[in-house]
């Protein structure tokens, strides 16, 4: 197949790159670095060292023998989005070319509005051209579990659902509540493509998971392939920053009462998903909703799982503690079980990586460039906090 990756440079881009490139699909890919130059922005770097696009790609060449065609440039710029789709003629895109960090989105207006700005036009830019170029390629939009919020229901893995109005049933789209201006700008993605499938009859798959943690993938053979890994407050997962806290000797500091849970995926089992969805997309004019998430875990329950890693990979207890919550968010239990039916019935169900494992691979990759981690060390407890 030929897959065109919008936002090929980040994390998940760059790793699903690589399995999609050993499983034989033609690959190119647009990205601007905008997460880059971001994360330089909040005074961080990728705490595993990632190389300049061009070295990838001559990587890329030489470990697999195959050529991925790549464009610098912003798909908010419709006119390069649409040449670039144009001239290469995939059968799917996937949809990662979006600003992904909650806390960054909640700095300031300047950064909630790039976040509104930037999310939504390139979604909308991206169904334009389909729509003019080819309403056969299928669109595999990377949104995110955090759409819904804590219902008090299951949620279910679909677009619609039945309910009971003021006493008068009608199927309404899943209700939303989402907890950052990122996540409402995912939100607003969602309804984008409903309503371009209503309206044009594009094929769809909207993606939901929960945070993805790993270093490795098995595609990662060389530590010239690294995908980025992120440990600061703004831009780092909650595990990734528990491992840098182990690292640099710090006490793990959980937000709040430790209590929030979250479904979590490991970066190998989040590539095996994608790529099933690719080879395996929706009917023609179909949209499809699919929830992925392996493990259901609290934030104590990371913490203690970091910690006795730490004890057994580098020899000392970094201890744990509980810091005042910057964010605002359900901080008791919480039902959290949001349905899972699309991947289970292509074959994708069981955990071939789990979290406790894991987490022992990250901190042997990270103790190796502990002086690189130890330099972030200002950027890692939280700055932004959701009230100002």
């Amino acid at each position: 197949m030929r897959v065109l990756i919008l936002g090929i440079d980040g994390y998940l881009g760059w790793a699903l790159t690589l399995r999609l490139i050993r499983r034989g699909h033609e690959v190119a890919g647009i990205d601007n670095f905008y997460t880059r130059k971001a994360v330089s922005e909040v005074g961080s770097d990728s705490a595993l060292p990632i190389l300049p696009m061009s070295e990838r790609l001559r990587v890329i060449e030489e470990v697999f023998g195959a050529k991925v065609e790549f464009v610098e440039g912003d798909v908010t710029n419709y006119e390069l989005l649409k040449k670039v789709i144009e001239r290469f003629r995939p059968d799917v895109v996937v949809h990662f070319a979006e600003q992904r960090s909650a806390p960054y989105s909640m700095i300031d207006v300047e950064h909630a509005r790039y976040t509104m700005i930037n999310n939504l036009t390139s979604t909308l830019n991206l169904i334009y051209a389909i729509k003019e170029l080819g309403r056969d390629i299928h669109i595999l939009k990377m949104g995110t579990l955090g759409e819904y919020g804590y219902p008090a229901f299951r949620i279910p893995e679909d677009a619609f659902v039945d309910a009971v109005i003021n006493g008068a049933r009608d199927r309404i789209v899943v209700p939303r509540w989402a907890g950052s201006w990122y996540h409402w700008s995912k939100v607003f993605d969602s309804y984008i493509l409903l309503y371009a499938n209503k309206l044009w009859g594009l094929t769809i798959t909207d993606f939901h998971q929960g945070p993805v943690y790993g270093s490795r993938t098995r595609d990662l053979i060389s530590d010239e392939l690294f995908t980025r890994f992120d440990i600061d407050d703004v831009w780092g997962t909650v595990i990734n920053r528990f491992l840098a806290q182990a690292i640099i000797k710090h006490p793990l500091t959980i937000y709040g009462s430790g209590h929030q849970k979250k479904g979590f995926t490991s970066l190998e089992d989040t590539v095996t998903a994608l790529t099933a969805l690719i080879e395996n997309p929706p009917s023609p004019g179909e949209f499809r909703v699919v929830h992925h998430y392996r493990e259901i875990k609290t934030l104590n329950e990371m913490a203690e799982l970091v910690r006795r890693a730490s004890i057994k990979v580098l020899g000392y207890d970094p201890g744990v503690t509980h810091i005042p919550n910057p964010r605002v968010e359900p901080e008791d239990e919480v039902m959290y079980e949001p349905e899972r039916r699309v991947l289970p019935k292509l074959g994708i169900y069981g955990l071939s990586r789990i979290m406790e494992d894991e987490v022992e691979v990250m901190l042997r990759d990270l103790a190796r460039y502990r002086d690189r981690i130890d330099k972030l060390r200002g950027v890692i407890m939280p700055r932004v906090r959701w009230r100002g």
